[in-house]
């Protein structure tokens, strides 16, 4: 029994509003269901995040739809999750991949948490926020207890665990059952191979490159998917690479000798077939930085489809020296930090999800979210509150009414009693 297991396509992403870096993430997830199909698996597995956001846009749809089809045609069903992307957290609603069902996309959802293929048990759950983990807890022992009456078993999961992610984790190693021979894991964009319970832990990473930060791990071990075979007594994990069809350039060029270091990108990038991304440091810049931008982009300009520059002036501290200071520089962590004093984990998690949401533009789920929130913690506060207004307002109105005389108490009555009838 082999299948293959991806994630976090973010089908639709159109990278720093490049239409050319949506059409890249089309382009390889067709190439990784080409190669899907050649690897001959029994089926797929993919564990949320196929689409960039819960509302797809039509081309986004359409590109998915061309390689199930495929799939279908080559006789390869999937099973899908929904990932914190491509999940709805308002009440009845439902994610994208719901579309395809009847076109034989197999949603794992909280209704339907398990299927059957052949004798392999095939569970999991969609994306679960932090606020939510208890839930997520509850299910996943159920989910457990099923999996022991089966000889091969897969959870589907799209959580950051506290091992693997350092913070905004929805769960803790612990939490996960054992009791599973493969863990089907998506939400970090690095790939991960790990050795848990029975079987095996694994985080593909993203088809793409969806943000700079992740170029380190993707030098290292590139993106793709892995396939995985069943037949042992642990998962065999083979990991197939996908070319990705943009190149990212990195340089640290120092202001002393720009042209000599514009000069060696241009040889270099020169004869790409498709344009790529530039990140330039430029370091020791002693003059107008508008300037030093307007240079390398005449120089590199046409050579390159986007050019990320970032200037260190001449005596100053080097974004690397103060990372290497501050291992807290993101906003993610210092969210956690100022919120550190209150020693409140759910307001903790609250902030972070928060950010999550409105850097996307979420905002109905953000609303729902707080919404939430406050009605877990706040709603008996709250009626109490609004019950001692409303006492103080009585009471306002009660002292108003005593500095008045006997004539002046009966005209305030017999004009609002006039007005509650009009």
């Amino acid at each position: 029994m082999k299948f293959a297991h991806l994630a976090d396509t973010h089908l639709g992403y159109r990278q720093f509003g490049l239409i050319e870096r949506e059409k890249d993430f089309y382009e390889v997830f067709g190439k990784v269901i080409d190669k899907i199909i050649e690897e001959k698996v029994d089926f797929v597995i993919h564990s949320g995040d196929l689409f960039e956001t819960e509302k797809p846009s039509p081309m986004a749809l359409l590109e998915f739809q061309k390689g199930l089809l495929k799939l279908k045609g080559a006789g390869i069903p999937m099973y899908a999750i929904a990932g914190n992307h491509d999940s709805v957290v308002r009440k009845g609603a439902i994610p994208p991949q719901v579309i395809f069902k009847k076109m034989g996309l197999k949603v794992i959802s909280p209704i339907n948490t398990n299927y059957m293929h052949e004798n392999v048990f095939i569970a999991g759950l969609p994306f679960y926020p932090a606020s939510k983990s208890n839930v997520l807890k509850s299910k996943l022992a159920e989910l457990s207890k099923k999996a022991a009456e089966h000889e091969k078993s897969i959870l589907v999961l799209h959580q950051g665990i506290d091992s693997y992610f350092n913070i905004q984790y929805e769960l803790e190693i612990g939490d996960i059952p054992d009791n599973f021979d493969y863990y089907a894991l998506g939400h970090i964009h690095k790939y991960i191979v790990s050795d848990f319970g029975k079987g095996k832990l694994v985080y593909p990473g993203s088809g793409e490159i969806w943000k700079t930060d992740e170029l380190k791990d993707y030098h290292e071990h590139g993106k793709g998917f892995v396939v995985v075979d069943l037949d042992g007594a642990k998962p065999q994990i083979k990991r197939v690479k996908i070319d990705m069809p943009r190149k990212f350039i990195e340089r640290s060029l120092d202001y002393d000798n720009l042209e000599s270091g514009i000069a060696g990108i241009k040889e270099t990038i020169n004869d790409y077939e498709n344009l790529p991304i530039l990140r330039l440091k430029i370091n020791n810049v002693d003059s107008d930085t508008g300037y030093v931008y307007e240079m390398i982009k005449e120089e590199l300009g046409d050579l390159s489809l986007m050019i990320r520059p970032t200037f260190n002036m001449r005596g100053e501290e080097s974004i690397d020296d103060i990372i290497s200071h501050n291992e807290s520089v993101g906003p993610k962590e210092l969210i956690v930090e100022k919120l550190e004093g209150y020693e409140n984990s759910d307001v903790n998690n609250l902030a972070i999800e928060l950010y999550d949401y409105l850097s996307k533009d979420k905002l109905e789920e953000s609303q729902s979210l707080i919404d939430q929130f406050f009605i877990e913690n706040y709603q008996s506060e709250k009626e109490e509150v609004e019950f001692r207004s409303e006492r103080s307002e009585i009471e306002e109105v009660e002292d108003m009414l005593e500095e008045k005389t006997p004539e002046e108490k009966s005209k305030d009555v017999q004009v609002t009693f006039k007005g509650a009838l009009e």
